[in-house]
């Protein structure tokens, strides 16, 4: 909100009024109250203060990340669509209105063209999918055409028509694997594949399969009792510090697991290498003067980020090459987290570093590189690793 947001709105629109409102619900209420033409909140925090919002004269809300209101079943939906009448208007922005599934472009278009798509998302669903099994649905052809459709008026910019970037290219580097993470990973393999012998999968414990192998190739891998399980990552290390060594400018190094997250970090500051954390659990003033930090002074050098904690909004430039530790399983996530780099004021040549060791590390960035999002084929991946 405030490194992304309130920095962009003075670039352009300086002799406006911006306000961010966070905190208490006093303290939001307060700074809506003040009357700034411009206020920036979070979208879990339009709820606490939604009366306020409604009798605050806005006559304009946008959303960024659109498609984090892609679901019309959730609170943070409801709560918007309660601010919606006829003298409001509504800007929906994103890269990726259907990132997932032409599903994903329901309840964009049931906000922002509600006449566009039919009143149930059943009937919306037979429109753009056709049943293979019971639990697989898969895009008809006509798919995308229908989903434009939906999405109108719609103002589209690539970025190569705004922005004359530096070239983007990614590269895979080969890890091995310890001998203790390779036992492991071994083992629960063959442990899976007893257990999936005559079973059906549901897509749900696919994905909590595919995470444990993940995790164990990561570096550290959740007990069944929530311990952490940690193993020796030094070929991995290895190559990351090659990486780091290589880059003209600084590096982010985005790590999937909180767990290893840990482990890498004191790794790297043992090695004089100076670092910041960005996840879930650092506070918004906190990230905030990071940020600052890395943009404008020489360290840190590498920011170890958890994807979802900084994957969409902030630019840092200052680094122009991202290592990905492990993969995501989400498209819209890895594509937005590589986009950090790749942005206005970058002037150097952007290399972006896949680390696989695993096969499930190597089917999964196969996925992302294809853009197929990794939750829609799980099942199918889940079966392919076991086989």
């Amino acid at each position: 909100m405030d490194s992304a947001w309130r920095n962009d709105l003075f670039s352009f629109a300086m002799h406006r009024t911006v306000s961010v409102a966070y905190g208490s619900k006093e303290k939001r209420k307060k700074i809506i109250n003040e009357g700034s033409e411009y206020v920036i909140i979070n979208y879990d925090g339009v709820e606490i203060v939604l009366d306020e919002i409604r009798n605050g004269g806005f006559d304009c809300i946008i959303i960024d990340e659109a498609t984090h209101y892609k679901n019309p079943q959730t609170k943070r939906w409801k709560t918007l669509f309660k601010l919606l009448d006829d003298k409001t208007w509504l800007w929906l922005m994103t890269g990726t209105p259907a990132a997932q599934s032409p599903l994903d472009a329901y309840g964009l278009a049931k906000l922002v063209n509600p006449a566009g798509v039919p009143r149930f998302f059943s009937a919306f669903r037979d429109m753009v999918m056709h049943k293979v099994t019971q639990f697989k649905w898969l895009p008809k052809e006509n798919a995308t055409q229908i989903v434009y459709e939906a999405l109108q008026p719609a103002i589209r910019f690539t970025k190569e028509e705004c922005l004359d970037l530096p070239e983007m290219v990614y590269v895979k580097r080969e890890v091995e694997l310890t001998r203790q993470q390779a036992k492991y990973y071994k083992d629960l393999k063959q442990r899976l594949v007893i257990q999936a012998a005559g079973e059906e999968i549901t897509a749900a414990n696919a994905a909590i399969i595919m995470s444990k192998l993940l995790q164990i190739s990561s570096g550290a891998v959740y007990t069944d009792d929530g311990a952490a399980l940690e193993f020796d990552i030094k070929h991995r290390y290895k190559v990351l510090r090659e990486v780091i060594d290589e880059s003209s400018k600084k590096v982010l190094v985005f790590v999937p697991f909180k767990h290893t997250i840990d482990i890498l970090t004191d790794k790297l500051r043992s090695d004089g290498i100076t670092t910041e954390v960005i996840r879930g659990d650092v506070s918004a003033p906190n990230r905030t003067a990071i940020f600052k930090r890395f943009q404008e002074q020489d360290d840190p050098r590498v920011l170890v980020i958890q994807p979802q904690a900084a994957a969409h909004g902030v630019t840092l430039t200052a680094a122009n090459t991202v290592v990905w530790w492990g993969p995501t399983s989400s498209l819209e996530t890895y594509a937005q987290a590589n986009a950090r780099v790749h942005r206005s004021g970058q002037d150097h040549k952007c290399t972006v570093v896949q680390l696989q060791g695993s096969p499930v590390e190597k089917r999964v960035y196969s996925l992302l590189d294809s853009r197929i999002d990794v939750h829609t084929k799980m099942i199918d991946l889940y079966k392919e690793l076991l086989d």
